[in-house]
């Protein structure tokens, strides 16, 4: 049985995501923004142990994870957790451009950095849940990419520094997928949104824990998932 830390297990592919792992008997560890938020996980997941930490303010979470106990050996840490707020150039404010760029980003980079020591003991894997704008950005979606463009640096980095203590590092680019943030995308793009019409959860899931149980002797690095309707 191993120890995963997931991000985003309230909703959508984190939530299938963590389902999937306490159905196999995994331990899990899941972020909370806030006490309420994480009391709310518990009940969900039962067993499941919770870290609070605001990925909005990522430079208070070095000082919130120093008062909270973090898992000795963490065998895979689940990036999954996104915002998005479209805009053009033109009239997207900075308080949007920096809320995607903390949560999306430099959030992510903070929790690998703090619980590195933990995944370096169990030559466990970082997996990044990107997004096909973290590969192409199109009008409007400046903001939201430049925060995924920023993730797949990362990665690509953190994979080449740590390739030597036995981590794995894997990018996920999923395409639009049948979750309340591509309901949110739609809302601000004035469309319909139907669900029946994108990736299902479910789909993106099985590719993620595809990655992390591979074994040992190999490693995906990057994956792409695209509607298939």
């Amino acid at each position: 049985m191993g120890a995963h830390l997931i991000t985003g297990a309230g909703s959508g592919i984190g939530a299938v995501v963590a389902e999937r792992l306490a159905e196999r008997g995994e331990e899990l560890w899941l972020l909370a923004r806030d006490a309420r938020r994480a009391a709310e996980l518990r009940e969900r997941y039962a067993g499941a142990r919770t870290l609070v930490g605001d990925l909005a303010d990522p430079a208070k979470l070095s000082w919130a994870f120093g008062h909270q106990q973090l898992p000795v050996e963490l065998d895979s840490l689940l990036h999954i957790a996104g915002v998005v707020e479209l805009g053009t150039v033109g009239e997207l404010p900075v308080k949007a451009w920096q809320h995607q760029l903390n949560v999306n980003t430099v959030a992510p980079a903070e929790i690998t950095r703090l619980l590195l020591p933990s995944l370096r003991l169990a030559k466990g894997q970082v997996v990044f849940v990107n997004s096909g704008a973290g590969l192409r950005a199109d009008a409007m979606w400046a903001g939201y990419a430049a925060s995924k463009f920023g993730v797949r640096a990362l990665a690509d980095a953190l994979r080449a520094e740590e390739h030597d203590h036995g981590i794995r590092v894997t990018t996920v680019y999923p395409g639009r997928t049948s979750t309340p943030m591509q309901q949110k995308v739609h809302q601000q793009e004035g469309r319909e949104y139907d669900p029946a019409r994108w990736i299902d959860p479910a789909s993106v899931a099985t590719a993620i824990l595809t990655a992390i149980d591979l074994p040992r002797d190999a490693e995906i690095t990057e994956i792409t998932v695209r509607p298939g309707r």
